[in-house]
This record gives C-alpha cells, structure tokens and sequence, in this order.
C-alpha cells in the first residue's frame, strides 16, 4: 500500500477502533440501565441518562470523523467515495488491512445490534412502568376525589304496615 494510502487507512482504522469502544461503553450503559429500571432506582437512572446522552453525543462525532476517513480512504483506493462501505473496501485492498475491517465491521454491527435490541427491551420496561404508575396515580386521584355522581347523602325511608303509603299488610 502506498505511503498517502497507509495513512488515510491507519486514520480510518484509528477512528473505527474508537468508535468500537465507545459503543461498548454505550453497550455497559444499556444493560446497567435494565437493572436501574427495574430497581426502580430514579437517582441512578438520571445519571445513567446524562452517560449515555454524553457517549451519544461522542459516537456521533467520532461516526462524522469515521465518514470523512471512509471518505478519503475510498476516494484513495478508487471505490465509491460518495457512499463508502468498509466491506466494498476491503474487497479492493485484500490481504491483512482487508480482514481488519471485515472484523471492525463485523464488530461494530453486532454492538449497534445488541445496544439497540437490549435498549428496546429497556423502553418496554420503562413504558410498563410508566403505565403502572399513571395507573396508581389514577387511583389515588379518584379516592381523594370522592364520588361526585353517587355520593351517599340520605338513608333509605322505613316504610313499614304502620306507614302511609303501605296497601297491604305482610302480617296476617
């Protein structure tokens, strides 16, 4: 590989790299986040929300990196600069640097896939929770409320034989 084309490769595997740790990272944040949802524990979980706002918004500046890298090594190597797949590139460059980003590749793909199924799961648990407790509230509010349409205010009249209104006598 020439020397220009080593150093676009090596900025892009760089960036890769740290792209991979950060979505571990975000990967840690997700499944920790499972267990504070199901803890119940709001203190933890604002703090986990503020970590994985901050690793998000690292992710997505290190991805704009990795896309001008991608952008430059394609260009470089002669592959489709305007939409670079690392899998396309690895196919151009073959030997060692093609299998190491086969493997960053795969890598990454299985950490987007994992951190976002387990993040679906933590969102059904935290809309479960979220129902669950409106629910409550909803309860709560009613029996401080009272009832508004049947409220109870007199007791039933006596009426008895020895009443007016009574035509016939049950007693014989």
């Amino acid at each position: 590989m020439e020397a220009s084309n080593e150093r676009s490769y090596q900025k892009l595997v760089l960036c890769l790299e740290e792209l991979t740790k950060l979505y571990r990272s975000l990967l840690d944040v997700v499944r920790k986040e499972k267990d504070i949802l199901i803890a119940a524990d709001v203190e933890k979980l604002n703090d986990s929300n503020k970590v994985k706002e901050t690793l998000l918004y690292k992710i997505r500046s290190q991805d704009s990196a990795r896309e001008r890298y991608a952008k430059e090594f394609a260009d470089l190597i002669g592959a489709d600069s305007k939409n670079p797949r690392l899998l396309e590139m690895a196919k151009i460059i073959q030997g060692e640097e093609a299998n190491r980003l086969r493997v960053i590749h795969a890598a990454l793909e299985m950490l987007v896939k994992r951190a976002s199924d387990i993040n679906k799961e933590n969102e059904q648990y935290a809309q479960s929770a979220l129902h669950s407790l409106n629910g409550a509230m909803n309860d709560i509010k009613d029996t401080l409320a009272g009832k508004k349409t049947y409220a109870r205010e007199g007791t039933m009249a006596a009426y008895g034989p020895a009443r007016a209104g009574n035509f016939v006598s049950k007693e014989v």
